[in-house]
């Protein structure tokens, strides 16, 4: 589970630290492109780098940068659970808690997302609390396999409505978050394969998220996407 406190990372040694901060400035260099990319949308988009790593030695997570190049949210996941994650904020706040229901008599589990952090959480039997949205893993279709559909994604914590679809392959990092009249809200982008002699891999990507859409909504489809 995610760390309570909001201590400063380690930053993974010498070699985090010279990573992280080539990162904040890729990031800002990165958000200038978008900007002159996508002049002709309502307004600026919001682009963050994500690095599929936690700045704490002994934990899996993610570490996001934002265009000014700062910490924006991090993941450290110190036990290795994969039923629940929380997503922090650079100082270590938490700010939502992504769990994994297990559905009986179904082959699709469901992921709850909640506000805060969630204490009385199993993957059996879902918290009191109320979760914002959640979503499930979409089932390949025989008749239909041209369609690349990922997830859906449903407001509330019950409500049958649709409000997402996910499209594409998280494998390769290339995805798009469409809302219900089929517009692009937010995309999942992969880094150039090498840039100044770094070579990211599948570890560090960007997320572009159109004027208007939230960050935090767009992490959370993150963490879901790599869990399922």
């Amino acid at each position: 589970m995610a760390s309570k406190t909001s201590s400063t990372p380690l930053e993974g040694g010498l070699e985090g630290r010279e990573m992280l901060k080539f990162l904040k400035s890729l990031s800002r260099t990165v958000h200038e492109e978008h900007q002159m990319q996508d002049h002709k949308t309502e307004g600026p988009c919001t682009t963050l780098t994500v690095w599929r790593k936690s700045l704490f030695f002994c934990c899996n997570g993610f570490t996001v940068i934002d265009s000014g190049g700062n910490l924006a949210y991090r993941v450290d996941n110190y036990s290795g659970r994969r039923d629940q994650v929380i997503l922090m904020d650079g100082s270590g706040k938490p700010i939502l808690a992504v769990c994994r229901r297990k559905q009986k008599l179904s082959l699709v589990d469901k992921w709850l997302v909640y506000e805060g952090e969630v204490d009385d959480y199993t993957t059996t039997k879902p918290s009191k609390k109320k979760p914002i949205f959640w979503a499930r893993k979409n089932m390949k279709n025989i008749l239909q396999p041209h369609v690349n559909v990922l997830a859906h994604v449903y407001l509330g914590p019950s409500d049958k409505r649709q409000a997402y679809v996910i499209e594409g392959s998280y494998a390769q990092r290339s995805c798009k978050v469409l809302n219900d009249s089929r517009r692009v809200v937010a995309e999942i982008k992969k880094k150039e394969a090498m840039i100044g002699g770094v070579s990211f891999g599948l570890d560090v990507f960007t997320l572009i998220i159109q004027p208007g859409f939230s960050p935090v909504f767009v992490m959370a489809i993150v963490l879901l996407l790599d869990q399922m």
